[in-house]
């Protein structure tokens, strides 16, 4: 008999480009093992994905690359993901590969990619807040809907200063801007859980270490890559952290992954039964 597992692992994982850093996530998943993992910054074209070498490690995907940057995917340990938009609604002519959604064992799917902004004022810094109102409104659709949903990926925002080494060398760069810091407390507010400041609200964990000035050695790092729970999602949150170590590989992308574990909700109503007796 095929029973429930106690608990589903998500992960989120910008990689930096996907092919060149094969060998570094194939051994995370192995060492891991989580049951769905949302990728970016693929930063190849979508024939050139590498779907063969994942289903070897066990993984199924469905992805949307794009030449030279950008690009998302999901992949799942389990069921084949089940694919339901492969774009943020609300602009015909945005070709950039940065959303992708898909149903997962029963959970709904959103992979992130939000645009970086920098140099900003300018069209780059414009494109990044029109793209998060665009979110907004797909966000608060995907709440009225009531189904489990997690919005997870890169959403390029440091939403508050315990989010970021302590520092005035960022001060004019886009993620740390009032306006991106206001749209993300937006999107929050919809009625979204941060599942990793949930469980961890006053201390200092980053996610992202840049490559530049020691960065890593240093621990100067931000706080940029988000899983947000739904409403029915959100009670479930049984866990939640950032993997660093693997941020300290050989030839590293310059993200750690960040992961959930979510309460099976078979496992959850049993629990609730038991209490109310």
């Amino acid at each position: 008999m095929i029973t429930s597992a106690p608990a589903m692992k998500i992960a989120t994982f910008n990689i930096n480009n996907v092919n060149r850093h094969l060998p570094n996530l194939t051994a995370w998943l192995k060492s891991a093992k989580p049951d769905v993992v949302c990728l970016q910054e693929l930063k190849c074209e979508q024939g050139a994905f590498p779907a063969a070498a994942l289903a070897k490690a066990g993984y199924k995907a469905v992805w949307k690359g794009e030449r030279t940057w950008n690009g998302v995917a999901i992949l799942s340990r389990g069921p084949e993901p089940v694919l339901t938009r492969d774009e943020l609604p609300g602009d015909k002519t945005d070709a950039q590969s940065r959303y992708i959604e898909a149903a997962v064992d029963g959970v709904l799917i959103a992979c992130i990619y939000l645009p970086n902004g920098n140099p900003q004022p300018g069209p780059k810094f414009d494109y990044k807040l029109a793209w998060f109102k665009r979110l907004h409104a797909h966000a608060r659709k995907l709440l009225k809907s009531g189904a489990p949903v997690i919005i997870a990926g890169d959403y390029n925002v440091a939403p508050t200063e315990v989010d970021i080494y302590p520092t005035r060398s960022w001060d004019n760069d886009a993620l740390v801007q009032p306006e991106s810091r206001a749209a993300y407390a937006r999107l929050v507010k919809q009625g979204w859980t941060d599942a990793l400041r949930e469980l961890n609200p006053d201390e200092r964990i980053y996610t992202f270490w840049h490559y530049w000035r020691n960065s890593w050695q240093r621990n100067a790092g931000l706080r940029i890559d988000h899983l947000l729970l739904s409403p029915s999602l959100a009670p479930r949150l049984k866990d939640a952290g950032v993997d660093r170590a693997v941020r300290g590989k050989k030839e590293p992308s310059d993200h750690a992954p960040v992961w959930v574990e979510i309460k099976d909700a078979a496992a959850r109503s049993k629990t609730k039964r038991k209490k109310k007796r």
